[in-house]
């Protein structure tokens, strides 16, 4: 609860708190037991750590400062062809004998099916769904380990994907500003709904 509560949405950071790769690893070592879909982890995540590749996304950002002052920047990206890799995720479990090589192929057939019959939106709407899914988990294990962090959609794709060499098989599903809070520029919360009014019991 506490956590929950303490989580938000960060407009503005303290400058030159320097973050390094041992400092957010253990975030995504947190983030592995995120939900997805057939357990396919759609979700692959590119770490900009380094000022000079920060200012390029901040200029594919529209400038905006909280790019600039935060530590780190992270593209969030969704991988629509994961049904691809069923059988690397899960031929660990066949080599232990946790399952057979029939219910791997098995597998392998009812996943190909089932994102291939429903088509390319099908496969980058799921795509996304995960993606979110572990977004929200990202910026969780983040607080939880003393970082803030803000999810953003401002910022121009094409840029971004020229910048970072992302593949035309990933969605960019988001941009997630990550540092320390500068807590005397914070907003109030805005307003949020009761229960009632976004809940229906049936």
């Amino acid at each position: 609860m506490k956590l929950i509560d303490m989580r938000r949405s960060a407009n503005n950071f303290l400058k030159d708190v320097k973050m390094t790769v041992s400092d957010i690893k253990p975030i995504f070592d947190d983030l592995k037991l995120t939900p997805s879909a057939f357990n396919l982890q759609h979700t692959d995540y590119v770490v900009v750590l380094d000022e000079e590749m920060k200012e390029k996304v901040r200029h594919a950002a529209y400038g905006q400062y909280k790019v600039h002052s935060a530590s780190g920047v992270i593209l969030v990206l969704a991988d629509r062809y994961a049904y691809r890799q069923t059988e690397r995720l899960h031929e660990g479990m066949r080599n232990l004998g946790i399952i057979t090589d029939f219910e791997l192929n098995n597998m392998i057939q009812e996943n190909f099916q089932f994102y291939e019959g429903r088509g390319e939106q099908f496969m980058k709407e799921d795509a996304i769904r995960n993606a979110s899914l572990s977004s929200m988990m990202f910026m969780l294990a983040a607080k939880n380990r003393g970082w803030d962090t803000c999810p953003m959609i401002g910022f121009e794709e094409e840029k971004v994907r020229d910048l970072l060499n992302i593949p035309d098989t990933h969605e960019v599903v988001l941009m997630i500003t990550i540092g320390k809070e500068k807590v005397s520029s914070r907003r109030l919360r805005g307003y949020r709904k009761p229960v009632d009014e976004f809940v229906k019991f049936i």
